[in-house]
Order: C-alpha cells, then sequence, then structure tokens
C-alpha cells in the first residue's frame, strides 16, 4: 500500500530543501562570480547565471593568461603560482593524514584492549584536549618552532599536528570496544604480538572507520589557515589557503580582484568535494554506528 504523505513529512522535506539552499548558495554564487568578468561584478545584475560567461579569470589563476591579459581581465599582476601551492598543501594534508591516522589508530587500540596502569587517567587527559580552544596553544606553539629554527619549513608545519589526534583516538576507540575478541584470542593462540594482530587482523576489520577518520582529517587539514599562515608564509612552503589571501591582499583596495579570487576558491575546493562525494556515505555510516554505541 502507499504511503500517505503526512505534514511532518512535508515540512520534514521542506527544512532540507531550504537547509540545502542555504548551503550551497554561497558555494554557487562563488563560482558565478569566478566565470564573470571583473567589470560587471558590480553591475547591479544578481542572477546566478551572469550575462557574459568568461573562463578567463580561471586561466589567470592557472598561468595560463599573459601580463596583458591578465591586466585587462581585471588583475591586478600578482602571480598564483596554483600548482606549486597546490602540491604544499597536498604534501601536508598527506603527511598529517598519514601521522594522525597511524598513531591514533595505534593509540585507539591500546586504550581499548591493553590493560597497564593510568589507562583510563590518560585517556582522561586526552579527552579534555578536545575541550580546549585550538587558539590557546597556537603561541606556545609558535614561539616553540620559532626557538626551533623551523619557521617556513614543512616540519614545523607538521609539528603540532602529525601526531595523536583526541577526537580520532575517541572516534577509533569506541570501534575497537565492539569488535569481538574472539578473533584476537584466535591470533595469540598462534602465537601473534600484539603489533602483528594489530596490523594483520584489527586493520583490516576497521578499515570503514579508519577511513572515516582519514577523510575528517584530511578536511580539517585542507582547510587549515592560521597555523599555516604563521608558520609558513614563504613562497616554498606556501599553502592554498594562506595563498588566496596573500592573492587578495595583492590588489589594490579600490579594485579587489574578486572574479579572480573566487576562481581560485572554486579551484582550491575541488579536491575536497570529490572526496566527500566520493565517501561521504562512509563517513554518515560510521558517525551513525558510533552514535549508536
Amino acid at each position: 500500500m502507499k504511503k500517505k504523505l503526512s505534514l511532518n513529512h512535508i515540512l520534514g522535506w521542506v527544512t532540507l530543501i531550504l537547509l540545502l539552499v542555504v548551503t550551497l548558495l554561497p558555494f554557487a554564487w562563488a563560482i558565478r562570480t569566478a566565470i564573470t568578468p571583473n567589470a560587471q561584478i558590480f553591475s547591479g545584475n544578481y542572477s546566478l547565471i551572469p550575462t557574459d560567461v568568461t573562463w578567463i579569470n580561471f586561466k589567470r589563476v592557472l598561468g595560463l593568461a599573459s601580463p596583458e591579459e591578465d591586466m585587462a581581465a581585471g588583475g591586478s599582476g600578482a602571480k598564483m603560482y596554483f600548482w606549486l601551492y597546490l602540491r604544499n598543501s597536498l604534501i601536508f594534508t598527506a603527511i598529517l593524514v598519514f601521522g594522525q591516522v597511524l598513531s591514533s589508530a595505534m593509540a585507539a587500540y591500546a586504550f581499548a584492549r591493553l590493560r597497564f596502569p593510568g589507562r583510563n587517567a590518560i585517556f582522561t587527559v586526552l579527552l579534555t584536549g578536545m575541550m580546549i580552544p585550538p587558539i590557546f596553544i597556537v603561541l606556545p606553539n609558535f614561539i616553540l618552532i620559532k626557538n626551533m629554527n623551523l619557521l617556513n619549513t614543512f616540519t614545523g608545519l607538521l609539528a603540532p599536528y602529525v601526531f595523536v589526534c583526541p577526537f580520532a583516538i575517541f572516534f577509533l576507540r569506541q570501534f575497537f570496544l565492539a569488535l569481538p575478541r574472539e578473533v584476537e584470542e584466535a591470533a595469540k593462540l598462534d602465537g601473534a604480538s600484539h603489533l602483528r594482530i594489530f596490523a594483520g587482523v584489527v586493520v583490516p576489520m576497521m578499515k570503514g572507520p579508519i577511513s572515516t577518520v582519514a577523510i575528517i582529517q584530511a578536511v580539517f587539514a585542507w582547510n587549515e589557515y592560521l597555523w599555516p599562515q604563521l608558520v609558513g608564509n614563504e613562497h616554498v612552503v606556501r599553502v592554498l589557503n594562506v595563498a588566496l589571501a596573500v592573492f587578495q591582499q595583492a590588489s589594490p583596495s579600490t579594485r579587489p580582484d574578486w572574479a579572480g579570487l573566487m576562481a581560485a576558491a572554486t579551484l582550491q575546493t575541488i579536491p575536497m568535494l570529490l572526496i566527500l562525494l566520493l565517501f561521504g556515505r562512509t563517513i554518515v555510516s560510521s558517525i551513525g554506528l558510533t552514535s549508536a554505541k
């Protein structure tokens, strides 16, 4: 029998559609600005579809336009080394994700399975770290990195983040606790050590949650701005988020290059959008299972 739509269902769908529109409207407007000539941005046309679509702003950002074309399109002449900054962002994100996922998974397994003095106290201290605003530790970390002469290096960029993450430990520990012990006990009877059990038995069974943590941390690393701006502002280690701010500051305040900035911002979001589109279902299902536990 066909189910009749109730008032609650209709209100729910309307609310979801409104939330979706509010969420996607800024991104749609950014794309609209990116394909609009600079001279027409303040023309009074507020339609989502511009009258004169152009790709010159993307060419300028990718370094495919000449200086004359850049100036004619409303640019300031400032170069955007997009591919270099993209490489830096990929290096920063990849190393951070690998380090945090590996160390957090090992720590979560230890808290879930091993028995050692002070285990609960240490876990409580780690959870307390989730309640401390990150801005509180920026200045101490910056002074430490400066005293170690690690400014404008990938080591300085990654040092505060590359190891354990309290959220990742808590998230993975919930799944480790739910794993059946019989499989691990069978491996112990075969003479396997804790490290071998973790690498050969537990990790293959935890691909879903571990992938979810990796995606969440990748999005965090890709969107990080404050710390890379403080520590890695030099050209050779500058990430895309910092490069966008520098690109904006290079244009005069009386004639900002909004079209070029939105083109660069649109390109900057593509890698994470692809990851979320491909693995979004994994994230939702893993978070749902965690809340059920």
